[in-house]
């Protein structure tokens, strides 16, 4: 479980160390591995972080790469978009726009999303 403090405006959450692996281990579950290089496909992301629409998640993506660039790293290292083919309901495939992201983009995504969202960002 996780416990709340609020304190000059902002909310402050405590996870217990279960909870903390569990999101870990969430989180894990999506990695890919290309080239000894650790990735995750922001598709992939998008449905742990409980967000139902592509488009409300892309501005989170957005945000994210804001805040990347507006640190001082080079935005390509961290955010890759890609094209994934998916499968629809014909038998047809379509190609959808995809990133590819670094641990550390995922962390920012996390710290500029939804703060009503079940799942919060955690170090």
């Amino acid at each position: 479980m996780k416990t709340v403090k609020i304190e000059k405006g902002m909310l402050y959450l405590k996870f217990d160390k279960e909870t903390l692996e569990n999101l870990k281990n969430q989180f894990d579950l999506i990695i890919n591995v290309k080239e000894d290089i650790e990735f995750w496909y922001a598709r992939d992301l998008q449905e742990k972080l409980g967000y139902k629409h592509w488009e409300s998640f892309l501005d989170v993506i957005k945000r994210a790469m804001n805040a990347c660039e507006n640190s001082g790293f080079v935005l390509e290292d961290h955010f890759r978009r890609v094209p994934k083919m998916v499968k629809l309901g014909s038998g047809a495939e379509r190609s959808i726009d995809d990133y590819m992201l670094t641990r550390y983009a995922c962390y920012l995504i996390a710290q500029n999303g939804d703060s009503k969202s079940v799942v919060y960002a955690y170090k």
